[in-house]
């Protein structure tokens, strides 16, 4: 039997947030084994930590989506965090991580996670043709779309800026193809949180809506601080349409770091046989 973990992630309260299934002892696993379970999990996430090859990082961890193998994800990189540390008699209060897109750190606080957000592989404009297509899965006007970003920090983001929060509420996709589509709108002046998001992706050629996402939260935020939109520290609220209470809390350090965080709470604990 592995130790194994499922943390709830961007939530304070139990099965508010994002849940990633986490195999605290993957080593020996091959791919396909790893894919077999993750597809069995059926959670957008699941993660295997290994020994780091990095003499950096305190350890390596691959992570699975039911489809396929990616090179990096926000809200597994803080489950898998704290379901590390929860394992580990570590003091410091910076975890240096590795995966398929390089060293990511973590730091703790008190009562929350946070990852540093990793280098944009793709960003700038998108196309007008692929503006129009976006607009069409997501069932809006193009005139809808305020502006439209690459976001792509590993799984391929693109952001997409509507007028307000209730506008992304209202959305109600059809089929997005071989797009992964985030969507952000701005919550009134003084409301708790700033922006509500969402983000959606196809599985099995159904069109499927993620929770909470800490990666496309992380290229997003690059976005509307570099532009002008937000200032840091700032919350976004994301999974309100999948009645979940995500908060995702962005910040800036003294190199101009974008830092993205939230509560982590572990739910399920055991062995799993692998």
């Amino acid at each position: 039997m592995r130790d194994f973990q499922q943390v709830d992630v961007f939530t304070t309260v139990p099965f508010g947030g994002n849940p990633v299934a986490v195999v605290l002892d993957a080593d020996g696993l091959s791919a396909d084994e790893m894919q077999r379970f993750a597809r069995w999990t059926n959670l957008s996430e699941t993660t295997f930590v290994l020994p780091p090859s990095d003499p950096g990082a305190d350890y390596r961890v691959r992570i699975f989506t039911p489809g396929g193998e990616l090179p990096f994800a926000g809200h597994p990189t803080l489950g898998t965090c704290h379901a590390w540390l929860s394992a580990t008699d570590h003091a410091g209060d910076v975890v240096v991580q590795e995966c398929d897109a390089g060293l990511v750190r973590v730091r703790r606080t008190e009562d929350a996670l946070a990852f540093a957000a990793p280098p944009l592989v793709r960003s700038g404009p998108v196309e007008e043709a692929l503006v129009e297509r976006v607009a069409a899965a997501l069932g809006v006007e193009r005139a809808a779309i305020v502006d439209a970003q690459w976001a792509d920090n590993g799984p391929g983001w693109i952001a997409v800026l509507l007028a307000d929060a209730d506008s992304v509420l209202a959305l109600r996709p059809g089929p997005v193809g071989d797009l992964r589509i985030g969507v952000a709108g701005p919550h009134p002046q003084g409301a708790p949180v700033a922006f509500e998001v969402r983000t959606f992706l196809s599985f099995d050629g159904a069109t499927v809506e993620d929770p909470v996402t800490g990666s496309f939260n992380a290229g997003l935020a690059d976005w509307l601080l570099r532009t002008g939109r937000a200032t840091a520290p700032y919350v976004a609220a994301q999974g309100t349409a999948l009645g979940r209470q995500g908060r995702v809390h962005v910040s800036t350090d003294d190199t101009g770091a974008v830092w993205v965080g939230g509560g982590t709470i572990t739910c399920v604990t055991g062995g799993v046989r692998l």
